[in-house]
Parts: structure tokens; sequence; C-alpha cells
């Protein structure tokens, strides 16, 4: 079983994991479990932290200490958390269907980056910089990686400029580009997405219907410079039972260009990670519920909203590939998707077929294209690394 750790969803994987095994929960850990509206709490013990580089945002806050896993060696972080540099290869390469050749070279083998993070997340593609940009959740950390200069933080804090720390985890989560090429951060506490400027964190979106959003969690935009993303609970404490909740629903939503945000749907209790088809007429919402651990695909109607889903793919008969629930994911430009969940990174053809499994050996939560938009980076727990594709990203420029 993971140590505490992890962040909250990633211990709902294990937990449901140990269900299925042996059918009881383990009591090495304080965990809250059923029903469907309540998940795995894993108590955190803030700690403060100082050093590394800042950005006049805001001040540092309380970050969290917690028993190293059992894991390889290459693989155990330093305490307190921060991210190092380091080389060699990981995981492994499933191959379940010929088609995955096409794909994944059959001498391909996962790069080992840097490491020594908390919980890595969010990665995206600074194509000016030539580097991947993704965030430690809970050290409300952002850090940069370049072959040039190898990883170095990047934003501290990248989530939460408060001082007051009420949230699980409280830093960025999923980071895109935007269309000026701006860096677009989803903030777990403070609870909104914000853009980065020269002067700061310029918030994009702050309220739906003059409440706050739970925790804004990922997000894509449309050719049109349309914004969607995702809004569960995982930053607040208690998840659903927080009395920080303002929003009695876990949401999927558009913010519109000239600023209009609308829910999408509500029919999803923990939607994640989010990506459109190379067409963008399907929209693709992964769902971190051990109790349905699905991708949905949503047909995207002409104004840009949302048609109803139907079940893209089942994560659930594949719990015995590892740890991992849906989470991030990206698209290639034949219509594969490449989504984290149990085991790794899965690749599914446009039809649901699971064509192979890049496996991190742990929970893992996001991905991106990167270089020449075929090299695919991943964030894995503690790791970040990044495997050559022989495909390419949906749109690159």
């Amino acid at each position: 079983m993971k140590s505490p750790n992890l962040p909250l969803w990633a211990t709902f994987a294990t937990t449901t994991v140990a269900l299925l095994s042996h059918g009881t929960l383990g009591a090495d850990r304080d965990v809250l479990v059923r029903p469907s509206s309540r998940f795995p709490v894993t108590s955190r013990a803030a700690n403060a932290r100082s050093g590394g580089l800042t950005t006049g945002l805001g001040p540092s806050v309380a970050t969290t200490s917690a028993p190293v896993p059992q894991t390889p060696p290459a693989m155990v972080p330093s305490a307190p958390y921060g991210g190092h540099n380091a080389s060699g290869t990981f995981g492994s390469i499933e191959r379940l269907a010929p088609e995955f050749d096409a794909l994944i070279a059959p001498d391909a083998a996962l790069e080992l980056l840097a490491n020594g993070f908390h919980w890595s997340e969010g990665p995206t593609w600074l194509w000016r910089e030539k580097a991947v940009v993704f965030s430690d959740v809970p050290e409300n950390t952002a850090y940069k990686w370049s072959a040039k200069h190898g990883v170095s933080t990047f934003l501290k804090p990248s989530g939460y400029t408060g001082t007051a720390l009420h949230f699980n985890e409280p830093g960025s989560n999923g980071l895109t580009v935007g269309p000026d090429g701006s860096l677009i951060l989803c903030q777990h506490g403070d609870r909104r997405i914000s853009k980065l400027t020269s002067h700061g964190y310029e918030p994009l979106v702050k309220y739906f219907n003059l409440k706050k959003f739970n925790s804004p969690n990922d997000l894509v935009f449309d050719r049109q410079g349309n914004l969607y993303f995702t809004d569960p609970p995982y930053g607040l404490s208690g998840l659903n039972d927080s009395p920080l909740k303002e929003i009695p629903f876990n949401g999927v939503y558009l913010r519109r260009t000239e600023g209009e945000v609308i829910v999408l749907t509500k029919e999803m209790t923990f939607p994640n990670g989010i990506a459109f088809s190379p067409d963008e007429k399907t929209l693709y919402v992964g769902q971190s519920d051990p109790h349905s651990p699905v991708i949905r695909a949503f047909p995207v109607k002409a104004d840009g909203t949302l048609g109803d889903s139907r079940v893209f793919f089942d994560t659930a008969p594949y719990t015995n590939k590892g740890p991992g629930l849906p989470d991030g994911m990206k698209v290639d430009l034949h219509g594969n998707v490449f989504s984290t969940g149990p085991g790794g990174v899965l690749v599914i053809s446009p039809e649901g077929k699971l064509l192979g499994i890049i496996h991190t050996d742990a929970a893992t939560g996001n991905c991106c294209w990167g270089d020449d938009g075929s090299t695919l980076y991943i964030t894995a727990n503690h790791n970040l690394g990044r495997i050559r594709t022989r495909t390419k990203a949906a749109a690159w420029r």
C-alpha cells in the first residue's frame, strides 16, 4: 500500500486495489471511505519550508513532510521534498496490440529526467523556451526542466498566495499555454484559474454564480480560444465534506472568450483530466472515482456546449496493472488518447481499444507533448520522465 504522502486521488486508487485484493482497508493511515461522496482523506502535518526561487506573488506557505514510500533507490526522494536532476530509465512498456508499435518503437524506454518531488502534475511545454513546466501540488511549487539547464524552481507559490493554509493540495495543478503564449494555471489554493504575467497572477476565472470554485484541476483551450476546465474538490480538506465547498457539485465548465462562464455538465463525480479529439468534435474527461474510473466522451455542439456523454474507456478491469485512476490526458494527431490510469499512461485508440501501457511504477498524474511534438513528458508521482514516440501531438506549433 502506498504511503500517505501521495495526493488524495492517488490514495483512492491504492485503497481500491487493496479492497479488490483483500476485501478490507489497510489500517496504516487515517482514511475515511464510503459512501461514494466520501473518499480517503490523508492527514498532512504542516511543516514550514524556505528556499527556492520566489516570484513576489505572495508569501511561501506551510508544506508537509511524510514518510518516504518503499520504492527503488533511484526513485526515492530526499526529505524535505525538492526536485533535482536525475538520469537513467524507469518503468517498462507493455504492448497489448500490434498497432502500438506504430506509436512507440520496440526499443523505446522511459527516461528519468528529474525526481524528488512530492506529487508532480500538470506538465505543459513552453515552446518559446524549449522547456517543460509542471506542478508539485502539495509543495505549492512549479518547476521548469530543459535539456540545457535541467530542473529549477519556476514559481513559488504556484497555486496558493494566501497565508492561512486550509488546503490538502494548495499548489497549481493543470497548466497550459494560452492563445497568446502565456502560461495559464489551475490554482488549487486560490480556487481559480490565472494567467501568469510580468506583474504576477491575473485571474481569468474566480467564481461561478458568485460562488468560489472547488479547486480547478485541468484545462484545455479550443482553437477559438474558449477555455474548458474541470473542478473537483481535491484541493479542499475533506473534499466534498469541506465546509469551504460553496458549489454543491463537481463540474466541467466553459469560459468563453468574452469571459462568460457556464457549467457544461454536473454528471461526473470527480472530473479530472480533459482533452479534445483532433477535430474538436469530442471532449474527453477522465473521472478519478474508484467506484467508476472511466473516461467519458462528450460530443461538442456548435455553440461549444456538450451533448450526452458515453463511456469511452473503463479502467476498472485494469486495476491489476498498477496504481492510478483516470487523470490527465493528451491526444495525438491520429486521435489516440494517452491517458494516465492504472499502471501509468494508457494508450487508447479512437475506438476505445487499449493498445499498450507506458508503465511508470507509480501513480501518474499527467503528460504532455514536447520538443517537436513527438516527445511525451510524463509526471509520475516523485518523477519527471519522457519517452520518444513515433506519433505527434494533435496540434503543434
